[in-house]
């Protein structure tokens, strides 16, 4: 059981805890590993900073924020009465849509009583003398567990450009990643909205019905795609359903973690032009991405094979967007369709044809300082009465980095990822014994279905820490050179493709001064989850399990 001792903050109680498993975060994985640690029998917690639950879901409350991924596929896959019951009711979820979703998942298992809501960890220090962690929180209670798994999550870490001036803005802003829960109302106003990622995209459709004047300022455009979405239809809700745990499984072995895109085989080149364009206009029409991701087997390997899928999409962009200057701003030329966040919309492209809306190069003419009155660029003050950010995230790396997490009398996280992260197989980091990480650097997470592959990490980190409770094993550490091996692995794979061309968010481009690692492994999806079982099944290999303190659970 947990050894709980109350004491008072000013006038919060908080607790000091003594744990199995302490968990960073809940979101989905953060959740997850809860009923999974439960099933094993041992005492597990959630710490999240949030007032509620959610995750991403919870603070990305934007305008037209939406997931990527149909909403039959986005879900957890451990129930199939849960798969059966829960009904969605458009085939991409909105933000709104998947936090009830993750809530009736909490409710449902009985998840909260074991989730310790506005906590923020703010350092985690590892014992070896005792094989423990001490994780201390904002609040200054203290908690000391066997196990820690790292559910921080790869996109909850807002990045606010530093721009000069900021403070002296007389209007309202706010972050995408940080959006009011009561929400912005914007009618009557002069708005300005900064980037044009994929949360950009999402928002400035809805942003422009309503603000009088809407100017987006772009450094760079980005390929978006329609998600062609609207209700769920019977017709497409039920025959998924009906083929759910074949699917399933289907989507665990392919390249992205979605059912329904069988590997391709054929070239773009070797196919005849007027067959490839019908073939991605039948694609546009369909909506979605990772139908563009997946036509062909040499879309992003080869420069010139998505040289015709990008010059279709250019072709798109130029017929929707009358204003021929303005077409020309919104046309991505600098690197290659999908190497990037591949977008999905609902009339982005059409929304700079509004007489309200007016799109600034702030790559010609960059933003030099925030003023009272507005943004000014190289060229021309713009008078603004909001400003809406969506800059992204320091993604993947940052939540982590945030924490104080070493091993007692060593060097912190941050600063052994000073070049870059390093971790193995994205589950674990040499040197940091008994922490786990959840779709970390160096595995497919962003590249895929992000409830599949949080499912597959943490049904792995359950199996392993309940291999090393039947053994008496209580310390689990990566090998440096396991890690070696796996990092160049990585980088091998990634340098086989397009992706390392663009200046993603992938490689930490969006954030000043970090180092430039391209960070998924795009490997794909059923490639690695076979080289974690081959892991397992070789008694975790690259693993040093050492240690003879007992952790004992139910079973």
């Amino acid at each position: 059981m947990t050894d709980t001792e109350a004491k008072t903050v000013g006038r919060l109680t908080v607790h000091d805890d003594t744990l199995d498993v302490a968990i960073v975060g809940g979101g989905l994985a953060g959740l997850y590993a809860i009923h999974r640690m439960r099933g094993l029998g041992l005492t597990a917690r959630v710490y999240e900073a949030g007032s509620g639950v959610g995750g991403t879901w919870f603070w990305n409350r934007y305008p037209g924020a939406r997931c990527d991924i149909e909403s039959l596929e986005y879900s957890y896959a451990f129930s199939e009465e849960l798969d059966q019951e829960w009904r969605w009711p458009e085939r991409y979820a909105t933000q709104p849509q998947i936090l009830s979703y993750i809530n009736h998942v909490a409710e449902r298992f009985d998840l909260l009583r074991d989730v310790q809501l506005n906590t923020r960890i703010a350092a985690a220090e590892f014992d070896r003398a005792t094989d423990r962690w001490t994780l201390r929180t904002d609040k200054g209670a203290v908690v000391s567990a066997r196990f820690c798994i790292m559910a921080t999550g790869n996109l909850s870490t807002p990045r606010v450009p530093d721009f000069k001036g900021l403070e002296t803005f007389k209007g309202n802003w706010c972050h995408s990643g940080m959006w009011p829960a009561e929400g912005v109302d914007f009618s009557g106003q002069r708005v300005g909205i900064i980037g044009t990622g994929s949360s950009g995209i999402q928002m400035i459709p809805l942003i422009a019905r309503q603000a009088k004047h809407l100017h987006v300022f772009q450094r760079t455009p980005n390929f978006s795609l329609p998600a062609q979405n609207g209700p769920m239809e019977p017709d497409r809700e039920d025959p998924h359903k009906a083929r759910y745990p074949a699917r399933r499984q289907e989507a665990r072995m392919s390249g992205f973690g979605v059912s329904g895109y069988p590997s391709p085989t054929q070239s773009a080149l070797d196919a005849p032009a007027e067959e490839r364009r019908r073939r991605y206009e039948e694609l546009w029409q369909r909506g979605g991405s990772i139908g563009f991701l997946t036509c062909y087997n040499d879309f992003l390997v080869d420069a010139k094979a998505n040289e015709t899928a990008a010059e279709f999409v250019r072709e798109k962009i130029r017929s929707i967007v009358r204003d021929p200057t303005v077409a020309e701003m919104l046309v991505p030329i600098d690197h290659p369709i999908g190497t990037k966040r591949l977008c999905l919309d609902t009339g982005y492209y059409e929304t700079y044809n509004r007489d309200n809306v007016l799109l600034v190069d702030v790559r010609s003419a960059p933003i030099q300082e925030i003023t009272e009155r507005g943004v000014r660029t190289a060229g021309r003050e713009y008078e603004l009465d909001a400003i809406a950010f969506a800059t992204g995230f320091d993604a993947m790396t940052g939540a982590l980095r945030e924490i104080d997490l070493r091993v007692k009398g060593e060097a912190a996280l941050a600063d052994v990822w000073e070049a870059g992260p390093r971790t193995y197989l994205g589950l674990s980091v040499a040197g940091f014994p008994n922490m786990f990480l959840v779709t970390g650097p160096g595995s497919p997470g962003v590249k895929s279905q992000m409830i599949l592959s949080i499912e597959q990490h943490v049904d792995w980190i359950t199996d392993l820490i309940a291999y090393a409770c039947d053994r008496s094993i209580s310390r689990i550490e990566a090998e440096h050179e396991a890690q070696d091996r796996w990092v160049a692995h990585v980088n091998e794979v990634a340098d086989s493709t397009l992706y390392p061309v663009a200046n993603s968010w992938y490689v930490g481009a969006n954030i000043p001064g970090k180092p430039r690692v391209f960070m998924p492994y795009v490997g794909g999806v059923g490639v690695y989850r076979r080289k974690c079982d081959e892991v397992a099944a070789n008694g975790y290999q690259g693993f040093i399990l050492s240690g003879s303190r007992s952790l004992k659970r139910a079973g």
